[in-house]
């Protein structure tokens, strides 16, 4: 598993509020539409990121994590694996404190590399699961 409970905790209560959700549209079928309500349920400021650039759930989205003229705390990836590792590469470039790789979602290069650049990284977990158990 990629992300103790220690780490999961640590990203979910001490890094910080602002998420960047990418894959984030306002398709209200797709997981993460569902997944960020409930971090904003739980205080969350939720960033949509998608190239359609959409306000979702009450935030502005920006196409690409590179276009946010905010700081982001995490980077939560709703994207395919294949894609996953580049988006991670973003995250450590826009100065974030961790990455999340959503269920599904494994890239064991991208891990090793976000976390030799001092970034928080959990693979192939939700939070939306997480959170209510650390609240």
């Amino acid at each position: 598993m990629y992300g103790d409970d220690a780490t999961v905790r640590r990203i979910l209560t001490e890094l910080g509020d602002t998420w960047a959700v990418v894959g984030l549209s306002s398709n209200r079928q797709r997981a993460a539409y569902g997944v960020a309500a409930v971090l904003q349920r739980y205080g969350k400021r939720v960033v949509p990121v998608h190239p359609k650039a959409e306000t979702v759930h009450g935030e502005q989205g920006y196409a690409s994590l590179a276009d946010i003229p905010f700081d982001v705390d995490v980077v939560d990836v709703f994207v395919n694996s294949d894609l996953a590792g580049a988006v991670a590469d973003e995250a450590v470039a826009k100065g974030a404190g961790a990455v999340w790789f959503q269920l599904g979602v494994v890239d064991e290069p991208a891990h090793d590399r976000t976390r030799a650049a001092g970034l928080e990284m959990v693979m192939d977990r939700c939070p939306a699961i997480e959170i209510p158990r650390v609240g």
